[in-house]
């Protein structure tokens, strides 16, 4: 029995689709049944109602569970509110679902974290990701980490959040001069790598995969890859990281789903890279290509 948290977030629904196809039948948990019945195929799932937030509703999704795909993550394109926050979903879901897959004699547990995470300042968006993976590393469950890069696909939250910041600004900022290095992943391709540790148990038991797709791009060169393909023109201008903080804090202020958040900004204090044959040296599969993906299917 396979528990997926998060089933309803955009590599859950993608994961939950291919895990039927191989004629499994997960258990997803999910805060409303009837919405999640929207996007996952309800008759092929069972549909347990909880939240890892909410340590009371976990012991019933848990039981007779063997493995635990846990994608549950409040990710950085997301404004927090008063009822969600980094904080008590990233750590404080991931610390319930830890002490109630213990006592229901959950043997594994694989987590879906990020590209990049690391210690960072106390209460932080990228304090919370180190911190969830640290409690899994130190859990005493069999555990596996995969680390992907950005994801792209269709209403990719990253690329979908880009999209919209093309379409509201008539000058495009050109975050931190433009020059961070990113290696787009597709959802699909983070599907299959998550199917392969599933399926190996004993090959990926207590390893972290940091994985991106097959080539490197500036935020300018995916900029200027969107504009392609939305057949549009903008004016573009370098805007330091300072300004556009700014920025994203008035965002967040005034919209409901801003298209820039100060968390998401995180994603570039760094070259979001890995190993360009990350997938294939570790899964033997070349992934997709974010410009081919492009070209072919569009946004």
């Amino acid at each position: 029995m396979i528990l997926v948290t998060g089933a309803t977030g955009y590599i859950g629904r993608h994961l939950v689709a291919r895990l039927v196809d191989k004629g499994l039948r997960p258990r997803c948990l999910v805060r409303d049944p009837g919405r999640a019945a929207q996007v996952l195929p309800s008759d092929k799932v069972d549909f347990v109602e909880g939240d890892t937030t909410h340590s009371a509703t976990l012991p019933a999704a848990l039981m007779g569970v063997d493995t635990i795909i846990h994608a549950a993550f409040m990710t950085a394109d997301r404004k927090q509110s008063s009822e969600n926050r980094y904080e008590a979903t990233n750590v404080g879901g991931t610390a319930n679902l830890i002490r109630s897959a213990k006592v229901a004699d959950v043997k594994r547990i694989i987590e879906i974290s990020g590209l990049g995470t690391q210690p960072d300042k106390p209460g932080s968006y990228m304090q919370g990701r180190y911190l969830a993976e640290k409690m899994v590393m130190e859990s005493g469950l069999a555990w596996t980490i995969i680390r992907p890069s950005v994801l792209f696909g269709k209403d990719a939250p990253f690329i979908k959040g880009l999209v919209d910041l093309i379409h509201s600004a008539p000058v495009v900022p050109l975050i931190g001069g433009g020059k961070i290095l990113f290696q787009p992943i597709y959802v699909e391709d983070v599907a299959t790598i998550i199917l392969k540790v599933l399926e190996e148990p004993e090959r990926t038991e207590g390893k972290i995969y940091t994985l991106g797709g097959p080539g490197y791009y500036t935020f300018t060169d995916i900029i200027n890859e969107l504009l392609k393909v939305m057949k549009t023109r903008r004016a573009k201008i370098i805007a330091p990281m300072p300004l556009v903080g700014v920025g994203a804090a008035v965002m967040e202020a005034v919209l409901p789903k801003p298209p820039l958040t100060k968390a998401a900004l995180t994603l570039f204090s760094f070259d979001n890279t890995t190993d360009l044959n990350s997938v294939e040296r570790d899964f033997g599969f070349t992934p997709t290509a974010f410009t081919r993906y492009l070209d072919e299917n569009g946004i």
